[in-house]
């Protein structure tokens, strides 16, 4: 629901953050690889109680995680670019529930496990309509700066990055914030189902068939 008011927020900053790099040949693939071992390294810095230092490694993560798009424009876009951003993104979200359930299993296990289905529910429904859409030749709004068709929803990057970083901060209420934050999921869920199926209930437009040549 926020991403496109925050990427408008931190678009100038991030273009000129991502500019010497560019002109230094840091590509956008390294950058998305780099922010997900900050990514991970911040999971495993929480698993074992250093919530802090997890939020300082998350926010550096995060910040790879916006730089590679930016430097991609800047270079040359590329669908493996694209794959990677998107794929990696989600092992790095479904690695903070987890290191909050291994942090303190007793308590955080099943909300964890509550919290890790949603993200499938939103993940699946995200990436299924972009597959459908790339498939009906919709392409995305120019303001997204996304490669594919991006649906959006009540919890995007956003969201999801806003409640990790309070996590890190309240642990104690990992629970709450967990059992509260799948529930937005679930309604992100049934709007992009309703969405879908307005959207995809109709057949495909066909492009008119060409003059027959002899």
């Amino acid at each position: 629901m926020l991403d496109r008011f925050a990427t408008r927020l931190i678009a100038p900053l991030v273009d000129a953050l991502a500019r010497p790099l560019a002109r230094a040949g840091v590509g956008a693939n390294t950058l998305t690889w780099l922010g997900l071992a900050l990514g991970l390294c911040a999971s495993a810095s929480m698993a074992s109680g250093h919530y802090p230092l997890g939020l300082a490694l998350m926010a550096l993560s995060r910040s790879c995680d916006a730089l590679d798009g930016a430097v991609a424009r800047q270079t040359q876009a590329t669908d493996l670019g694209a794959f990677l951003d998107i794929t990696l993104d989600f092992v790095f979200y479904a690695s903070v529930p987890l290191a909050f359930a291994l942090a303190d299993p007793q308590a955080n296990a099943l909300p964890a496990a509550v919290l890790l289905a949603a993200f499938v529910g939103t993940g699946g429904s995200f990436l299924a309509f972009a597959v459908l859409a790339a498939k009906r030749g919709l392409a995305p709004a120019p303001a997204s700066r996304k490669s594919f068709y991006f649906l959006g929803g009540l919890t995007e990057g956003t969201e999801t990055l806003a409640t990790f970083c309070a996590m890190a901060l309240w642990p104690a209420h990992f629970p709450a914030l967990a059992y509260g934050f799948a529930a937005l999921c679930a309604v992100t869920v049934a709007t992009r189902v309703a969405w879908g199926v307005r959207a995809l209930s109709d057949p495909p437009l066909r492009r008119p068939a060409g003059p027959a040549h002899g």
